[in-house]
């Protein structure tokens, strides 16, 4: 630079001018020389390690390539050579050298964060494939660390920027201490609510959980620091805030999943005028359905015994204890959920007679499915109850329903 200055005011250029022309110089030839740098290690350095990369076995190192983090960590060395370039070509002229050597750390600091940006993208890509993933999602803690390594080069930027030191850029953002408790809000809510997920282990990815409030009812498929994702049953994605999950309530079934059973809890509504004891004709004829003949055996021989040692008088329906057509078919019931192999014995089943309503006696069925799919579980319940409704009429039962204009078409016989 001293040479080529000397050899402008020799030839009659001014002072000035040969300055300009001088520093113009020094930073066409460290941009040259700082391309030429950058294009080297592109071409033939980073180009022979993504060809190593490619030949090895693992699949782990692949990851580097996916996410361009050596692409993003290689971007230093030009930017590296310019800064050297730029305190040692430019040396007489001290400002400009300044400003270069400036400019230059502020682009290797954004790019040290960029490329550390990347690089936790691909540790929690590499950390998602491993089972404990699902119990304990990272994504959250992963995008702090990405917001405090974004404050911090930010803050080095403005240092550099400025010719002072970090520490006297923290001692001057007391006043904005509030203003960034309000803009990271979100952030700082997300990041609470994100550790006491984890650590109660509230929901995970995959979970299916309901959340009328924010219109949310299928699976999570995300766990950010701020929002949670779940694609409804309809395919719709719902973003719910996730400090929601904290401060609102929600459902997760996961445990039905994880428990040997899926809940069948649904009633029949028997029409109360039907309800009658049982004859003797009507006991010898429901004795001829398999699943009931040796309840109604043991259950006559009981309440004959019962009248006996009583002394009931036969006369009235009313004396004694008397089987009727409603408890014959809670028996029925209870039995044909005993012996159907896709239900899980091992859990609660049971039939039992809610209280009566305007729209008759809800029989109640009470049972866990063995298979939790939600498809095959719909179709256990379905194939239940369509057998059950057919088998109400065998014990001369009525089932209620609200008359439809057919009723009312045969009631006037038109």
């Amino acid at each position: 630079m001293n040479f080529i200055h000397s050899y402008l005011t020799s030839c009659g250029v001014g002072e000035r001018a040969a300055a300009f022309v001088t520093a113009l110089t020094g930073v066409l030839l460290i941009m040259l020389l700082s391309t030429i740098a950058g294009v080297l290690c592109a071409r033939f350095l980073l180009r022979w390690i993504k060809h190593l990369i490619k030949r090895s076995r693992s699949d782990v190192d692949d990851l580097l390539v996916e996410f361009k983090v050596l692409d993003k960590f290689f971007l230093l060395v030009p930017v590296f050579v310019f800064y050297l370039m730029s305190t040692h070509l430019l040396d007489a002229q001290e400002t400009l050298s300044r400003f270069l050597a400036h400019l230059s750390g502020v682009c290797m600091i954004a790019v040290m964060v960029i490329a550390l940006d990347a690089t936790l993208d691909m540790v929690l890509v590499l950390f998602n494939r491993f089972k404990i993933a699902v119990a304990f999602p990272v994504k959250s803690f992963v995008q702090v660390v990405k917001v405090i390594i974004y404050l911090i080069g930010a803050i080095l930027i403005i240092a550099t920027l400025v010719g002072k030191t970090p520490v006297y850029i923290l001692s001057g953002m007391g006043a904005l201490t509030a203003v960034l408790m309000l803009v990271f809000k979100d952030a700082i809510l997300g990041f609470v609510a994100g550790i006491q997920l984890t650590k109660n282990d509230m929901v995970r990815i995959g979970d299916w959980i309901e959340m009328p409030k924010y219109g949310a009812d299928g699976d999570v498929i995300d766990l950010a620091l701020t929002t949670v994702k779940v694609c409804n049953f309809d395919k719709t994605v719902t973003s719910v805030p996730t400090y929601a999950l904290i401060s609102d309530s929600f459902k997760n079934w996961r445990p039905m999943s994880e428990s040997g059973g899926r809940r069948i809890k649904r009633a029949l509504y028997l029409d109360m005028n039907s309800v009658c004891f049982c004859d003797e004709e009507m006991l010898q004829r429901f004795s001829r359905i398999q699943y009931i003949t040796e309840y109604i055996e043991r259950k006559k021989q009981e309440i004959t015994r019962y009248n006996d040692e009583l002394k009931v008088d036969p006369a009235s329906l009313a004396n004694g204890r008397r089987m009727t057509n409603l408890g014959v078919l809670r028996a029925y019931m209870e039995a044909y959920l005993r012996n159907n192999p896709r239900i899980n014995h091992e859990m609660i089943t049971m039939v039992r007679q809610l209280e009566p309503t305007p729209q008759g006696v809800p029989v109640e069925v009470y049972c866990f499915s063995a298979d939790k799919i939600w498809v095959n579980y719909e179709g256990i319940q379905a194939d239940i109850f369509d057998h059950f409704i057919a088998v109400v009429q065998e014990f001369d039962l009525r089932l209620f329903q609200n008359p439809t204009g057919s009723d009312f078409l045969r009631v006037l016989k038109i």
